[in-house]
Order: structure tokens, then C-alpha cells, then sequence
């Protein structure tokens, strides 16, 4: 009986640190990301990207790495969203945010503004991208 208490109180703890973790990456879009994408996430038509749909991107590897990089070093030049072309400035946030502040802030993205998020994408994964630093302009050239 004691064990299935510690199982029950366990198990709410981590959907207690889930809902913190994702509150925080709601917390952390509103600072960092709505003033440019929108409190909505659909963006500025001509300006600025919708994050509808970067949920697909983060089905495959390159792409979760790709929006990784994003957050972490920034984009730079022209980008094709849909049917769109984007020509700006995204800065990177690498030296603002921690690990696990930019797998909240991608967690919050993905299950956002339409996505539903297919794999939360972890603190690890971001250090790991982190090791690998890339010039803006570079990140925004290896769009999947």
C-alpha cells in the first residue's frame, strides 16, 4: 500500500513539473517570441512566420535539430514558409536561455497554435545542438 502511495505521489509530481515546464514555455514565448509571431503564433504576413505547422517539422530529426538551431543561434536571409518568402532577422536566444528554457519554449510552440506536438524535444537534445554553434545565416540555408 505504502508503494502504490509513492507510485501515485510520483506520478503526480512529474505531471505537476509537465504542467510547470510547459506554463514556463508559455512564459518564455510571451518574452521572447509573441512580439514578432504573435501572441497567436500566426505570425505577420510578409514579416514574420506563422508557427502553424512546424509541428510536421519536428516529426523528423533534421527538422527538431533545425528548430533547435533556430531558437539557439538565430535566422538570418531568406526563408520559404509555405508559400511565402521571408527575408529578415531572427535573433538567437543561445545566450539567454538555458537547455531546458529552450525545450519548454519549443514544447509550448509545438503543442500551440494548432501543432500537436509528436515528441516533446528534451533538454539533452538542445545541449547537444548547443555543441555544435552556427552562424544565422547557416541555420536559415539548412531549413528542411
Amino acid at each position: 500500500m505504502a508503494r502504490k502511495k509513492l507510485w501515485v505521489g510520483a506520478l503526480a509530481a512529474l505531471g505537476l513539473l509537465g504542467l510547470a515546464l510547459a506554463q514556463d514555455g508559455a512564459k518564455l514565448y510571451s518574452q521572447y517570441c509573441s512580439s514578432c509571431h504573435q501572441p497567436t503564433g500566426l505570425g505577420v504576413p510578409g514579416a514574420f512566420p506563422s508557427l502553424k505547422g512546424l509541428d510536421q517539422l519536428a516529426k523528423t530529426d533534421g527538422g527538431r535539430v533545425y528548430l533547435i538551431r533556430a531558437v539557439l543561434f538565430g535566422l538570418q536571409g531568406p526563408l520559404k514558409v509555405g508559400n511565402a518568402t521571408y527575408n529578415g532577422l531572427m535573433p538567437g536566444f543561445g545566450q539567454q536561455l538555458s537547455d531546458a528554457q529552450v525545450a519548454a519554449l519549443l514544447n509550448h510552440v509545438l503543442s500551440s497554435f494548432g501543432n500537436k506536438n509528436p515528441k516533446p524535444i528534451t533538454p539533452e537534445e538542445v545541449k547537444k545542438v548547443r555543441a555544435n554553434p552556427l552562424k544565422p545565416q547557416d541555420v536559415a540555408k539548412g531549413r528542411p
